[in-house]
């Protein structure tokens, strides 16, 4: 069976999220069961859409793997290049929600058998078949992983992909809790799109430098950057200038998947029309056609914060199209 070359693939961790349930006055604390992981997310989020995906990562042969190839499956985006490994169980990811629907996290990782998957695991064809090659930072979190990751994106540019980058930065997944910034930049030195959230942007400057000195350095190699703050105006720099964006009013639940929502809506929109790394910097052009684009991801990723889960927040192209649909409404 034949893969288009425009196939998107998201290369990382799948791993299961129990999301806390608040306990009736006597009783225990229950966890309901959903699918995650950033570039898993990000897969579902681009079948779910309608888009042409691929998940590339290893999971443990466990109950868990299997829920998630079932669960990655059952979303429409492709398993073929999916390993998986007895060496490792399959992560786990404990969140709680505060008031405001915002996360935190308690993470069963490393060992985990994500962190498993080696350079030859990767299928050559993979690489053959990639409109966009798609990362996040968590697959940078040890020695072995973050070679594996560097080489994807090393092979995936070099096979004609356009690479993107989430940096996705969750502090706790790293050793003493202190991700490393030289492996960081050299992801980010290797990606076409940098998305970062405001406070991942703040990471990066140490304290040290100001805004325009972090953006002019990003944009030394990326040619396009991304900062989303929540339901704060997002900002997007390009090498020939920048704008901001207004995001959605909605009442956020769980904002678990938000950022994956959101990457993948943008990276559906440019596999939809065609934009791939030739045609990129023309499109960049365009500050027009590029908001109209993240306005689409905008809407994906207020739709995934009114509901629960990761796999299951994560909204269909109609429901996209309907969001913008109403707001253009409201707006006249």
């Amino acid at each position: 069976m034949s893969v288009a070359n425009d196939t998107i693939l998201c290369f990382g961790e799948a791993l299961i999220d129990f999301l806390a349930s608040e306990p009736a006055e006597g009783q225990a604390r229950t966890f309901r069961q959903f699918a995650g992981g950033a570039p898993a997310n990000a897969a579902v989020a681009v079948a779910k859409l309608g888009g042409r995906c691929e998940f590339v990562g290893m999971l443990g042969h466990d109950m868990f793997g299997d829920f998630l190839l079932h669960s990655l499956r059952e979303a429409g985006a492709g398993v073929r290049y999916v390993r998986r490994t007895a060496a490792a169980k399959t992560a786990l990811a404990f969140v709680s929600l505060d008031a405001h629907g915002e996360r935190s996290f308690s993470f069963y990782r490393p060992p985990a058998a994500d962190l498993l998957f080696r350079d030859a695991d990767f299928d050559d064809s993979c690489f053959a078949a990639a409109g966009i090659f798609h990362v996040c930072s968590n697959s940078l979190t040890d020695t072995d992983i973050a070679a594996v990751t560097l080489s994807g994106m090393a092979r995936a540019r070099a096979a004609g992909a356009l690479v993107s980058l989430d940096l996705n930065l969750r502090p706790a997944l790293w050793p003493d809790a202190a991700p490393a910034l030289p492996v960081l930049w050299r992801a980010l030195e290797a990606a076409d799109m940098v998305k970062l959230a405001r406070e991942e942007f703040e990471y990066l400057k140490e304290g040290r430098h100001g805004d325009d000195f972090m953006i002019a350095r990003l944009l030394r190699t990326a040619r396009l950057v991304l900062v989303t703050d929540g339901a704060a105006p997002m900002r997007w720099f390009v090498r020939g200038g920048s704008g901001e964006l207004s995001t959605f009013e909605v009442k956020a639940v769980d904002t678990t998947a938000a950022g994956d929502a959101f990457i993948g809506g943008l990276l559906s929109q440019f596999q939809r029309e065609g934009i791939d790394t030739g045609a990129f910097d023309a499109f960049l052009s365009q500050p027009a056609e590029l908001e109209r684009c993240l306005r689409y991801a905008s809407a994906c990723g207020a739709l995934a914060v009114t509901r629960h889960g990761a796999f299951a927040a994560l909204p269909t192209h109609a429901e996209a199209i309907a969001l913008l649909d109403a707001s253009a409404a409201v707006e006249a």
